[in-house]
């Protein structure tokens, strides 16, 4: 994976702060990402992705403590979610009353992963806390796994991107229930 500078990371949080839409790579696709608590950059990034708001989003993070104050956990969900992460494993997880339904659209639940992607996870860890991340496609394209067509795809639009190499898996991660453990992708 090439390296990324510190420059780098912190021009893309940059772009965070400002209330852009951000691209990276992650353990499968490249995402699009944004401050989760900002309404008109995650209605931005729906409106690119073209997909309803009541479907919801995920958050990536780079420690359990950034996704904390967003989650409703009890001790037997956090005993099924800590062994997973970091890793590329994505939770549905029960929300705090306070969690804006832009993130969790017609849920109860917010789609949660502490990634182990070095530039995702240096990303988050920079930032300081957790970003949207959903795939960088329109949601009815497929999820774009190379460099060159995420550019083509986004150069011109405004997007900030953040190049690298996405992960090794050949699928989006998996996605578990943590009131049941029950596998929902």
């Amino acid at each position: 994976m090439p390296y990324h500078s510190d420059f780098k990371i912190r021009n893309a949080v940059r772009h965070i702060k400002a209330g852009e839409v951000i691209a990276y790579p992650t353990e499968a696709v490249y995402g699009l990402g944004c401050d989760p608590l900002n309404e008109s950059a995650v209605l931005s990034l729906l409106a690119i992705k073209q997909r309803p708001v009541d479907k919801g989003l995920i958050l990536i993070a780079s420690s359990l403590p950034q996704l904390q104050p967003y989650l409703a956990l009890d001790q037997a969900m956090l005993d099924r979610i800590a062994p997973t992460w970091p890793g590329p494993v994505t939770w549905v997880v029960p929300v705090q009353p306070w969690v804006p339904a832009w993130l969790t659209g017609a849920h109860d639940s917010l789609a949660v992963r502490v990634t182990a992607h070095p530039i995702a996870r240096r990303l988050c860890a920079c930032y300081g806390g957790p970003i949207v991340s959903t795939s960088a496609n329109a949601s009815t394209k497929p999820a774009i796994r190379q460099a060159r067509k995420l550019v083509r795809a986004f150069s011109g639009s405004g997007i900030f991107i953040l190049q690298g190499l996405i992960g090794g898996l050949q699928q989006e991660t998996a996605i578990y229930d943590a009131v049941s453990g029950n596998r929902l992708r």
